[in-house]
């Protein structure tokens, strides 16, 4: 068995070894903070590499962002073996479990934290309430995929939160930032979102990585086999989602890294309710999964899911909305920013926790790959 990228082996017919994270897994935090630290130094010496970065757009859709973004998530959706999704979509509790948490739990929990610890910030509590309202549906693919989670699961819950994004984003919208706080007797914001910005979002970035994945199993297996597909082509191109994630990373960090020299107060007020957010809803989702006896696999994809966010899309609504300079656009930026390395950490904190909730688990050959960190 080979390493491809991310650390994955190459699929084949020996049981894996779960005894051990994968050299470049061991590596990949170091690679993120270097991307960090070239994106930061770009947007500094660059000052106008930010505006540059932004104009490259088709719609409201960033292209350097979604480059980065659709390299990343094609491999980890060709891997997603289509014919056994059937399994997850009849699985009612980690369904049930995953709606909950996601569309209830997160953008509660999150309009409170932002209440809590921003109360004199106006613009960046509005604009962390609405990071809140964005569930993730590409990201989360990676962090999954790297804590070994059930990956037909993740397609899934991406596609189940990507319709009701479509379907409940405005309205909760409306809610959190006008309905709940004048209830609570607290300031409003109006705020109008694009209905078409958020069908785009989800077209984007998972729709046309979610059509690729699924053509390259179908296509690349009635041509040559699952063997072949599963043994030579993915090994090809698990190093893109690599490449993607490292790259979406300099951008973004680029992109803000004049900002987040000049004002390094107001990121780290942003950053304290993004990480106790991030780590409140990966635990709830752990807690959830195993009081709900799904599994490791389907457990960490529940948590992971519920942790991460499509801030892609909330930058969108931010820029869109209050304007490219505002408040809340730098709080929707400096999501992602947290984001990536707090994720990482939490992939380290499921494998860790992996022999201590479910001491008796036992990986089939056909499931992801596991890993325990020594």
């Amino acid at each position: 068995m080979h390493e491809t990228g991310l650390g994955t082996p190459a699929v084949d017919a020996r049981p894996r070894n779960p005894a051990r994270l994968g050299a470049a897994d061991r590596l990949l935090p170091v690679w993120i903070l270097t991307a960090m630290a070239v994106g930061v130094s770009l947007g500094r010496v660059w000052p106008g590499l930010a505006g540059l970065i932004d104009s490259v757009k088709l719609g409201s859709t960033s292209l350097p962002i979604a480059v980065g973004l659709l390299l990343m998530m094609y491999p980890p959706l060709a891997k997603v073996r289509y014919n056994r999704l059937g399994r997850v979509s009849h699985d009612r509790r980690l369904l049930i479990a995953s709606l909950a948490l996601n569309w209830v739990v997160g953008p509660a929990l999150m309009f409170t934290l932002a209440w809590l610890l921003m109360p004199d910030l106006p613009e960046y509590r509005t604009g962390i309430i609405i990071v809140g309202l964005a569930r993730c549906i590409a990201m989360v693919l990676i962090w999954n995929d790297l804590a070994c989670g059930d990956r037909e699961a993740a397609a899934v819950l991406v596609a189940l939160n990507a319709i009701f994004q479509i379907l409940a984003f405005a309205g909760l919208g409306w809610f959190y930032l006008q309905i709940l706080p004048g209830w609570l007797g607290l300031p409003t914001t109006s705020a109008g979102f694009s209905f078409w910005a958020i069908v785009e979002s989800v077209l984007v970035f998972l729709g046309v990585p979610l059509l690729a994945g699924w053509a390259s199993r179908v296509l690349g297996e009635h041509a040559k086999g699952r063997a072949w597909y599963e043994r030579r082509f993915l090994p090809r191109i698990s190093p893109l989602a690599t490449w993607g994630l490292l790259f979406t990373v300099v951008v973004l960090f680029a992109m803000q890294g004049g900002r987040i020299s000049r004002e390094p107060w107001d990121v780290a007020r942003i950053a304290a309710p993004l990480v106790i957010y991030f780590a409140t809803m990966f635990t709830l989702g752990f807690i959830l999964g195993h009081a709900l006896r799904l599994g490791y696999e389907k457990t960490t994809t529940l948590a992971f899911t519920g942790a991460g966010n499509n801030f892609e899309l909330a930058i969108a609504v931010c820029v869109g909305t209050f304007g490219v300079v505002s408040g809340q656009a730098l709080a929707g930026t400096v999501g992602p920013l947290i984001e990536v390395p707090a994720l990482l950490g939490l992939v380290y904190v499921a494998l860790w926790l992996r022999p201590h909730l479910f001491p008796t688990h036992v990986k089939s050959n056909e499931d992801s790959e596991l890993f325990k960190v020594k």
